[in-house]
């Protein structure tokens, strides 16, 4: 029987490095040094200890860095192409061995120099240092194989050297470092160790190849342009190393952070960002004219690198100000960071993480090739298919997988590119429906733009056209402007917002023309503005808080402000996150930390009201999340205003926030006061000092109106004696207080206020024992006529103070409103806890009078009534603030709840 012939699977054969012209071409010269690299990845100690087996040999030092550099890039490609490394491997070993070779590299230079000057010291005869600055990926740690390094040379400060030939210290460090460039840069027998490029320094080519400290901040100042930050973004001194491990270099970090990151939303580097890429795309265009190999540019071509890491920078440069966390000078850690905190998309993310290691993965083939700086896929079929093999592709002349690949990532990333930086206008409707597209922009003040608006709209903008405040605006911010009016109007014609919501906007518009960031925000983000216009016909009181707090707006481009309710232990992580990113910034301010309590906030706050607004939540829930909002701001601000108390004499306080009335009750609004009492128990002696400073700080924290505005105003008339108490109180004094042990004792009405007290922040064991007391308080034996009379009279009292008009109901003050329904709840507790311990419980005002009903307290029916018409009283309060209305009524409009708590009053008093 005939054997059976062998199937054919035409599986390529792997690849392999030696195709690479430069690795056959080590492997010729250098076979002999090959085995010198240590096994594996080659890291900063393996790469030092190979410079010096080869300096110990004989070798110069220049020598022996460009052999350790084709030493370490023969063993990247093995590693690469036949071991399938880590991209992190390949770029971190060649970020180690920039930094090794240029550590080496700068202390040869200096100690040539310092032979023949001596040493630059400043004018307290401290010496003085010289930084390498790394900046691209270099900075990133995410150079590639072949890359050049783009550096810039700081000194500290001026000086002179102390030799016998004294020079200044800027003309020592401009000898220096040209005595590095030639150790480093110069190409020679052995080749060269990296291409330096110096062109990011101060000014470019035409600076000075080293400056000062003092130089560069004024250079920053007075002359740095948008496109700098994004390069700086990534800066960091490379060497010398004993600059970063010692802290010295910290100096230019201060420098350089406010440079690149505002502390606000910085939408007005888009323009910048845009101009610098349309400059990169026409010279990439320009090359490629009448040579289409060169349109397959894995980097600057369209959809490549370049997109994908300016994405990445410029989302961190808009919002890094205020959210330090997300700064990070690599793209995939950057990826990370910004999905986490909800600035991107997760499946966004995770597509452009893949789409830069690919495509970087291609560039480092590209470059092992020849070890040439270049991007460009070859043309040469036989490159090409190994390009493919290395990568588990295919690539042949009939189908190439690494071409439809390559093609499928760089549309992806292009379209989200285009996306993001578009020019802020929405795309072109394929029908006809814009009357105004077209023609010359208008800036806002011109006859001609305020005539072809709606009549009303056109009436309210023409106002502004006097006001100094819109002359002194530059041309461009007209023109901003100018487009976002027309969006409006646009809204109005299309029906998709209301006139009064256009109108509404104009209104606040108005006084932010000093505050020119805005407009660019709502400028690149039309989708933005879409929401707020929606929002503004809905309701007049987010206008108000839009007013006070504009940089919320930003959240209309979350959709998650939708999607999900507050979270309390992701906020608190949130914050946690923050605290610890400015600390690692060195930014950990009192200022910076006030600033961002109130940021966090107001957004958070802003997302509820948006869902309030727009009915995907309800009154009570609104409540629920701004009480816990409020809970979380206050365990934050006493945890980080405990650190920064200068007195403090333990590592966490014995210490709580006791909340009562609206805060206590869980019932919270928009703008509420806090009513608090604050507690202690701590038997050390300095502790009432101690912690009558730390409130004092405390309630500065939440009630100082900083650049960032307010956060909340603070009550705390409810402590142990009201305003001529002590503003912090022992828990032992506390209970002492409160159960009537001794001459100093509580008034009923003290009493009243307990029934909705909580612990809110601080130390859980000092809530754990209030809230015993509190008990204990609640559920003391009572005489109820005697109850019922003081209650009854603090009821009057408060009627008398707050009168309303004939033929008007107050949901709030008038007989069978809420506060009727809130002492009714209050006397049955105080009466009735001794015998019902479910009274007790602090669970609102609702469900109280429920339990009250099913204790039998009251008739069948009653409590279950009064809880669904105080229910719907809160609501009408709530609506009719929403929009400032009054809270006052036609008697008749609410007739059947205030029926129903007037029969909770009559059950209980009469």
């Amino acid at each position: 029987m005939a054997s059976a012939s062998p199937i054919s699977t035409d599986v390529p054969p792997p690849a392999l490095a030696e195709h690479s012209r430069f690795v056959q071409r080590v492997r010729r010269r250098h076979a002999d040094l090959l085995p010198l690299l240590a096994e594996g990845v080659p890291d900063g100690a393996t790469i030092q200890a190979l410079i010096d087996t080869l300096t110990a040999a004989g070798r110069p030092l220049a020598s022996a860095l460009r052999i350790a550099r084709q030493l370490v890039l023969e063993r990247l490609a093995v590693l690469d192409v036949e071991q399938r490394a880590s991209l992190e491997d390949v770029t971190s070993a060649m970020t180690a061995l920039a930094e090794t070779t240029l550590e080496a590299a700068l202390a040869q230079a200096r100690a040539e120099e310092s032979e023949r000057h001596g040493e630059p010291r400043n004018a307290e005869g401290q010496p003085i240092e010289l930084w390498i600055v790394g900046m691209g990926k270099l900075g990133a740690r995410e150079l590639n194989v072949s890359s050049d390094i783009d550096l810039i040379y700081v000194y500290e400060e001026e000086g002179e050297t102390d030799g016998a030939v004294p020079i200044t210290a800027h003309e020592y460090f401009s000898k220096v470092v040209k005595r590095l460039y030639a150790l480093i840069g110069d190409t020679t027998d052995d080749g060269f160790v990296f291409r330096v490029d110096l062109a990011l320094r101060p000014n470019g080519n035409s600076g000075p190849p080293v400056v000062s400290l003092a130089m560069l901040e004024t250079y920053f100042f007075a002359q740095g342009r948008e496109w700098e930050r994004f390069a700086w973004l990534k800066s960091r001194v490379v060497a010398p190393r004993a600059a970063v491990t010692s802290g010295r270099a910290l100096q230019l970090r201060n420098l350089v952070t406010p440079f690149v990151y505002r502390r606000y939303l910085d939408y007005g580097v888009f323009e910048g960002l845009r101009q610098l890429h349309l400059r990169i795309r026409e010279e990439a265009q320009r090359r490629a004219a009448g040579r289409p190999e060169r349109a397959n540019d894995v980097k600057l071509s369209r959809g490549g690198i370049r997109e994908i890491e300016f994405i990445v920078q410029l989302l961190q440069v808009v919002r890094g100000g205020q959210f330090p966390e997300i700064r990070t000078r690599s793209t995939l850690r950057a990826l990370q960071k910004l999905t986490a905190h909800g600035m991107m998309p997760p499946a966004t993310a995770e597509r452009l993480a893949s789409a830069y290691s690919f495509l970087r993965r291609i560039e480092h083939r590209i470059q092992y090739l020849d070890d040439q700086q270049t991007h460009l896929l070859p043309t040469v079929d036989g490159d090409l298919n190994w390009i493919a093999r290395s990568l588990e592709l295919t690539c042949s002349a009939d189908a190439c997988e690494l071409l439809d690949r390559l093609g499928e990532t760089r549309e992806f990333v292009a379209l989200e590119f285009d996306a993001l930086l578009h020019d802020g206008r929405s795309p072109p409707a394929r029908s006809n429906g814009c009357r105004h597209c077209g023609g010359t922009p208008l800036p806002v003040d011109d006859e001609a733009f305020l005539q072809k608006l709606p009549a009303e709209l056109g009436q309210r903008v023409r106002q502004w056209v006097s006001q100094p405040k819109l002359q002194a605006l530059r041309d461009d911010s007209k023109l901003r402007l100018a487009r976002l009016v027309q969006r409006a109007a646009d809204a109005v014609e299309r029906q998709n917002c209301t006139a009064n919501a256009a109108l509404r906007f104009i209104d606040w518009l108005e006084p932010l023309m000093r505050r020119e960031s805005y407009f660019a925000l709502l400028v690149e983000r039309p989708e933005v503005q879409a929401r707020l216009l929606r929002l503004l016909g809905l309701a007049r009181w987010p206008m108000r808080y839009l007013m006070r707090h504009p940089g919320v707006i930003d959240e209309l481009a979350d959709r998650r402000i939708i999607d999900q309710r507050f979270d309390r232990e992701a906020f608190a992580r949130e914050l946690d996150e923050r605290h610890a990113a400015w600390e690692r910034s060195g930014e950990a301010s009192e200022e910076a930390l006030l600033d961002t309590l109130r940021r966090a906030h107001h957004a958070e706050v802003f997302r509820t009201l948006v869902r309030d607004v727009e009915g995907h939540i309800t009154v009570e829930q609104v409540a629920d999340d701004l009480s816990a909002l409020a809970d979380v701001v206050l365990e934050r601000t006493l945890h980080w205003g405990w650190l920064h108390l200068r007195n403090r004499h333990r590592e966490a306080p014995r210490f709580a926030v006791i909340a009562y009335g609206k805060l206590g009750g869980k019932e919270l609004g928009y703008g509420s006061d806090l009513d608090v009492v604050f507690l202690f128990d701590d038997e050390d002696d300095r502790a009432p000092e101690v912690y009558a400073a730390f409130v004092r700080k405390l309630i500065t924290w939440l009630t100082l109106r900083t650049s960032a505005g307010e956060l909340f105003e603070i009550d705390t008339a409810l402590r142990p004696n009201g305003n001529s108490g002590l503003l912090v109180t022992s828990l032992q004094a506390f209970e002492r207080y409160q159960l009537g042990r001794g001459s100093n004792t509580a008034w009923t009405w003290e009493h009243q206020a307990l029934t909705r007290a909580r612990f809110s922040a601080g130390d859980a064991d000092i809530g754990a024992r209030f809230e015993q007391i509190r008990r204990s308080v609640l559920s003391a034996q009572r005489d109820a006529l005697a109850l019922r009379q003081e209650v009854q009279a603090m009821r009057d009292k408060m009627r008398a103070a707050r009168p309303v008009k004939d033929g008007l109901f107050d949901v709030k003050h008038s007989p069978g409103g809420m506060v009727d329904a809130e002492f009714a709840v209050q006397f049955l507790v105080l009466a009735h806890g001794q015998r019902h311990a479910q009274l007790l419980d602090n669970v609102g005002n609702i469900a109280l009078m429920q339990r009250a009903e099913e204790a039998a307290l009251l008739p069948a029916g009653v409590g279950q009534a009064a809880a669904a018409a105080y229910r719907e009283l809160r609501r009408a309060q709530h609506r009719a603030r929403l929009d400032e209305q009054p809270t006052q009524f036609p008697q008749e409009q609410l007739a059947a709840q205030r029926e129903a708590v007037l029969a909770l009053w009559h059950a209980v008093f009469d």
